[in-house]
């Protein structure tokens, strides 16, 4: 049974692929015509994208231990894109997408997802409670 801190990183991450799917489609009416191939890529891109994220979202609710790995590198690249916002006026986007990420990861990575995911504490754990110190 996911706890609420998955059910809230899966709202996240479903929040994240709903927004990748309407830019996708919003791509659809920027195609130009001298760049039709960029345009479709682009659209498609983002609608498979978003799409992979919703499905991972959900995914994560019925607590698939599949879904964690592109839920991470998703948030990581997200990261990555926040820091590239980092500067001027759109340094409050920045702080968005890097605070959306960096809650996501710690409860992706989070002892009691791994339970809930893999029926079992992570190896690090267990050697914490296995010390007889």
């Amino acid at each position: 049974m996911p706890t609420t801190a998955m059910k809230a990183a899966a709202a996240v991450v479903c929040l994240e692929g709903l927004t990748l799917v309407g830019i996708g489609v919003a791509e659809i009416f920027a195609i130009d015509s001298e760049r039709i191939a960029l345009g479709v890529t682009n659209t498609v891109f983002f609608v498979l994208y978003g799409a992979l994220l919703l499905w991972c979202a959900r995914s994560l609710l019925a607590a698939q231990s599949w879904s964690r790995s592109p839920i991470v590198l998703t948030q990581l690249i997200q990261l990555g894109v926040a820091w590239s916002f980092a500067g001027g006026n759109t340094r409050w986007l920045a702080a968005v997408l890097a605070l959306f990420a960096l809650g996501v990861l710690t409860v992706m990575l989070a002892p009691s997802t791994t339970e809930v995911l893999y029926g079992r504490r992570s190896r690090w754990d267990l050697e914490e409670t296995d010390d007889p110190k």
